[in-house]
């Protein structure tokens, strides 16, 4: 489990090169208390570590995860966001990030606001569907609050200290990013829809229903 706080941006030293294989990553930080068999996001995606050197780690990708993500695209020495799987006794700076990627989005635009980046993703209707304006959002791995939402699109608004320690804005429109749904969204969803199709009707959402399934 992980909570979209990156904790340092890493450089690929190794990329994948066929239909799986691995991926070897420099890094410093993240390498502290690491040990093989531990779990590291990469650009939001849930690695376990193979190898761990002096200088980084190494991480096997399987064929469905470079269909779900944009780790087939790297290429040695791109950047790429780093976060450890949160200690148990850490703190939710973000919010619940499973480090399972739902699929990809192209970035837009980038719009200089300010002392905000605004960047706009374009992205299909299985993820914008559960996607709300002021929710969470993962991008690249990254906890952002999506500030906008229309049919085909939602923005973000990036501040300072997110320009500073993420890849986010250093990416340009046409560029491919990860992107992960708030994971309580995705549960009300499946909930809705086996209820839905168990009674032969649309549930309505009322106090009842939610007191029924554990939400109040």
């Amino acid at each position: 489990m992980f909570t979209g706080i990156i904790e340092e941006t890493g450089t690929v030293s190794r990329a994948v090169t066929s239909g799986s294989g691995g991926l070897a990553i420099s890094a410093s930080r993240v390498l502290e208390g690491t040990k093989t068999g531990d779990s590291i996001a990469v650009n939001g995606v849930c690695l376990t570590v193979t190898e761990i050197t002096a200088t980084g780690f190494t991480a096997d990708v399987m064929p469905e995860t470079l269909r779900r993500s944009d780790l087939g695209g790297l290429t040695a020495g791109d950047k790429v966001n780093l976060e450890r799987a949160m200690a148990a006794n850490g703190r939710f700076g973000g919010h619940i990030v499973s480090g399972h990627i739902d699929g990809t989005g192209t970035i837009i635009s980038l719009k200089k606001e300010g002392n905000a980046v605004w960047v706009r993703i374009g992205a299909g209707s299985d993820i914008l569907s559960l996607i709300v304006e002021k929710g969470s959002v993962a991008i690249d791995g990254i906890s952002l609050t999506v500030a906008a939402l229309d049919n085909d699109s939602f923005s973000v608004s990036v501040i300072p200290h997110t320009a500073k320690e993420t890849t986010l804005i250093s990416k340009k429109s046409g560029d491919v990013v990860n992107l992960e749904n708030d994971i309580v969204g995705k549960y009300v969803q499946r909930l809705l829809q086996q209820s839905g199709q168990t009674g032969g009707h649309k549930p309505e959402i009322d106090e009842d229903f939610l007191l029924k399934y554990g939400f109040l």
